[in-house]
């Protein structure tokens, strides 16, 4: 049952968050094009629809996603190391992920899907500025993800690690 639920879980990580990971890095790139007013009226369109393709994978993929902790905390359960200090890590930083998803990656792409300002101060509503400040998040979701990647590699403290 192990295995099967490690599998599982090792599926839905890759079939889910690489999938998130990838759209959510092109996505700034296709907003801005989009609505920056330069190139053709052809091109703007062609950046607008493959950005919100991109937010539609993202915003999807994001339900989905629910199943990687899930499987993660059932596999734990049954290797008896829902308690080792690597997991509790692994599944905090799982969390601030999902928060950085859900609260700021897909809010921010949904207000440039629509072209309106922003919300926080600091940014000067430009579309540059916006897509540089997603890019930055979308940067912060993935670091995030690649640290809870090497700790399931590495499981320091695990009986089990390497």
């Amino acid at each position: 049952m192990t295995k099967l639920l490690l599998s599982i879980h090792v599926l839905a990580a890759i079939l889910v968050v690489g999938p998130i990971a990838v759209a959510a890095s092109l996505f700034p790139r296709y907003a801005r094009q989009a609505a920056s007013g330069g190139g053709d009226a052809a091109d703007r369109t062609r950046d607008a629809s493959v950005a919100a393709v991109l937010h539609r994978i993202c915003r999807g993929y994001a339900v989905a996603g629910v199943a990687v902790p899930v499987f993660g905390i059932a596999t734990a359960l049954q290797l008896g190391v829902l308690t080792d200090a690597w997991l509790i890590t692994s599944l905090a930083l799982t969390a601030v992920a999902a928060a950085v998803l859900v609260l700021a990656i897909l809010p921010r792409q949904r207000r440039m899907l629509a072209g309106g300002p922003d919300t926080d101060t600091t940014d000067d509503g430009a579309p540059q500025a916006l897509a540089a400040r997603l890019a930055m998040l979308t940067g912060v979701f993935n670091l995030l993800w690649a640290i809870v990647v090497v700790l399931m590699i590495v499981r320091p403290g695990s009986t089990t690690g390497a």
